[in-house]
Order: C-alpha cells, then structure tokens, then sequence
C-alpha cells in the first residue's frame, strides 16, 4: 500500500462510542512497520500557556492562537507531548515530515511558543494514536476512515471544533450518507 503519511485519517460515522469518534488523525509516519498519527481536534481542557506554566517553561510569553489549546493526540503515551509545526531546524528531536510540517517532542520548542523563535504554526498534543504492521490497512478495509491529503489550512487555520466538519467536506459528498457495509460481487 502506498503511504498515508501526510494525510488526514477522517473516521467514520460507524466509529460512533469509541475513542476515535469523530476524530482527525495526522499521521506522521506510515510504513511497513506501521502507523503513527496525533489527533488534531480533542482538546485536553488547558491551554497551551498552562501547560508551559506547569512544566517552568513559560515566563512572559503568552500565546494567543488559533491552536491555544493542548489536544488528546492519542490513546498512547498519553504523557509525552508532541508539537507539530511549520519547518524549522533548530530543534532537537525534530523529524521533517515534508515541506509544510514537522513534528518534534523536545522541550525546546515548546520553550519558544510565544516568542519570536517559536514555529508559524503549531498544535501541541499529548498521546499520539498508533498502528502495529498492518493494522491501519485492516480498519481502512473494514471502513473506519476515510483518508485525504493533509492540509496545512484545516491543520492550522481551522478551529479543532470545525476540524472534523472541514474534513469531510473536503470529500464532496456527505459523509453522514455512508454505509459501512463491505461490499461483495
């Protein structure tokens, strides 16, 4: 199969009462080994000023953004944080996912947000969402999600509520008029 990294997992209305209901995942990587995604649109409940607050990072900065809020990125590890961004190379445990994004999990760029060193954009997330060899090909066989190419608008331009919404009108159809039923001939 070829790679999904770099696009949206949109699950499906059928995910409805599960921990991926309505939920956007980014996927980071995607591999033979595997899949690796944060969910971009499940606040945690504190923003971002709170958690650099909480970890001594966060003197005089105040962020004030689009992407304020610190998201649930996934059932797993759910106390390591990660800050996907807009490219920057100063940062240690950094990895370029292409042109537009990065992803890096190192105090300092969380150090920066709020001052005039910190990415464009940002989402900060804690957890991350996460596939063994084959497993995401078996829930997109079964019709759990939908995929698109990532968008860096819905990533950082759209409010995490709308962010499932613009997702699938990205699809040009109504998604709420899917079946999940498999189909056989």
């Amino acid at each position: 199969m070829e790679s999904l990294q770099h696009h949206l997992l949109i699950a499906m209305p059928s995910l409805h009462d599960t921990f991926f209901e309505r939920s956007v995942i980014y996927l980071c990587e995607h591999n033979a080994q595997g899949a690796m995604g944060l969910m971009i649109n499940r606040p945690i409940g504190i923003d971002v000023n709170e958690l650099l607050r909480q970890m001594n990072l966060n003197e005089v900065n105040n962020i004030d953004s689009i992407n304020s809020e610190v998201l649930l990125g996934g059932p797993v590890e759910q106390e390591k944080g990660f800050v996907l961004h807009t490219p920057q190379d100063q940062w240690s445990n950094s990895q370029r996912i292409n042109d537009e994004i990065m992803l890096t999990t190192s105090r300092d760029v969380l150090a920066s947000l709020g001052s005039h060193n910190a990415p464009d954009n940002f989402i900060v997330a804690l957890g991350y969402a996460g596939w063994g060899r084959q497993q995401l090909e078996q829930e997109l066989s079964e019709n759990s999600w939908l995929t698109i190419p990532a968008s860096v608008d819905i990533l950082f331009n759209t409010p995490h509520e709308q962010r499932w919404q613009k997702a699938t009108q990205t699809l040009g159809f109504d998604i709420g008029q899917l079946c999940n039923q498999i189909g056989h001939a």
